[in-house]
């Protein structure tokens, strides 16, 4: 089914100028979305989604208020709402997999929507700006076209993407909005920083760094985030980023080196630092389990106990 804005079928377009020039509501919306300021969002209500990441969940959660992101900049970051069950999605996509990415996305909320009957899907994408290589822009049409694909009438109802997330700062083209929030209880999308990123923050980024593609990182009938078993090989060579100045980083490791958060750099080298200490991930995975963290009554994620390991049947 194609796309909709305003209940009526948006055509396809083969560029973002072309949609925001067609439909004056989008600019309009995105102009008012970017003006807002970023929420700081409590750590102890939020469920916090990397990059090559999504999770969904219900207005029921007891557990998570918010499902946030943030560090995109050719990256995008899209919610996907059910308006009758108030299932919401949230997914970091950088463009790796993206047409088969957007089905988990719908997936993620047609599952936990069951037989609700009244509502529609309602569709927010942030992220991207103009940068010179164009990799937002590519990336903003593959994620509209992969949601005309899907067999589900969705409702764009939020598109501050590419040239309409984009700002001159110093004759330097950087995203206005870096991050975002989506209150699962009230269904309201905001622009969003976060204090905490976890749990298992160096863990999650190691899997992303060493080629980890989408995962969904949260069970909600459990109400727990699970990491599930991931894999990489001992790679003492990555130690020579750690010598690297700033501007080497930046240039070798980012898709717009001139954009990156101030944090970019310290990110790269402690998840480098982590490969470098936990040459394979195993020691994480007992058992090839999954981490599993609860919410506490404090409020913070706490890593659960591995389950026991069964016995071997008997010998016959």
């Amino acid at each position: 089914m194609p796309l909709f804005l305003q209940n009526r079928k948006i055509d396809r377009v083969s560029t973002t100028a072309e949609l925001f020039s067609k439909h004056s509501y989008l600019q309009e919306n995105a102009r008012v979305f970017r003006s807002k300021a970023p929420t700081t969002v409590d750590p102890q209500c939020l469920l916090y989604v990397q990059q090559r990441e999504y999770a969904a969940t219900t207005p029921l959660d007891k557990s998570v208020t918010v499902i946030g992101s943030a560090d995109a900049t050719t990256c995008h970051l899209v919610v996907l709402r059910h308006t009758g069950s108030g299932a919401t999605c949230l997914a970091h996509c950088d463009g790796s997999r993206t047409w088969s990415e957007v089905p988990l996305i719908v997936k993620a909320v047609t599952s936990l929507s069951g037989a609700v009957k009244d509502g529609r899907f309602e569709l927010h994408l942030v992220g991207g700006f103009d940068d010179e290589s164009q990799t937002s822009h590519k990336l903003s049409l593959n994620l509209l076209v992969a949601f005309h694909k899907q067999q589900e009438e969705i409702h764009l109802e939020t598109c501050c993407i590419t040239e309409m997330n984009d700002e001159l700062v110093g004759g330097v083209h950087r995203p206005v909005v870096y991050g975002i929030g989506a209150n699962v209880k009230t269904g309201e999308v905001f622009p969003a920083s976060f204090p905490s990123r976890g749990p298992a923050e160096d863990l999650r980024s190691a899997r992303t760094f060493t080629g980890g593609q989408m995962a969904e990182i949260y069970n909600s009938s459990k109400e727990q985030v699970e990491i599930v078993p991931c894999k990489w090989s001992p790679n003492r060579d990555i130690a020579f980023w750690l010598a690297q100045d700033d501007d080497t980083i930046l240039q070798y490791l980012s898709t717009s080196p001139m954009a990156e958060p101030p944090h970019f750099v310290q990110h790269i080298k402690s998840t480098i630092q982590f490969l470098l200490d936990h040459p394979t991930a195993d020691s994480f995975f007992p058992g090839g389990q999954p981490q599993i963290f609860k919410r506490m009554p404090q409020g913070e994620w706490d890593l659960a106990p591995p389950s026991p390991t069964p016995p071997p049947p008997p010998q016959q």
